[in-house]
């Protein structure tokens, strides 16, 4: 876990609590710590439009909490070691 948990704590319950669109942020999440996917197939699970889905990823991946790898349709998107080390914060935040 991060020594400073605090950052990460504010980090997300920014993104998840009192931004729009929070809750799909946090089904992204909750679908990522299952299995690394791709953007269409979050939006297929989450039966959301690909671009929604597209959108809240680079918010995700522009604030560290997840991982891309690949290019283009082969992008996989996995949680960044920070976010794995610190689920249980998150899982904390969505469970209020």
């Amino acid at each position: 876990m991060i020594c400073n948990y605090r950052p990460i704590q504010q980090l997300l319950k920014w993104l998840i609590t009192t931004t729009r669109g929070g809750k799909t942020r946090a089904q992204i999440i909750k679908a990522l710590k299952k299995s690394p996917q791709n953007t269409n197939q979050l939006a297929t699970k989450l039966k959301r439009s690909y671009k929604t889905i597209e959108h809240h990823l680079s918010v995700l991946e522009k604030n560290k909490l997840v991982t891309a790898v690949g290019d283009n349709y082969a992008t996989t998107y996995f949680l960044s070691t920070p976010m794995e080390e610190n689920y249980v914060i998150f899982q904390d935040i969505t469970s209020r």
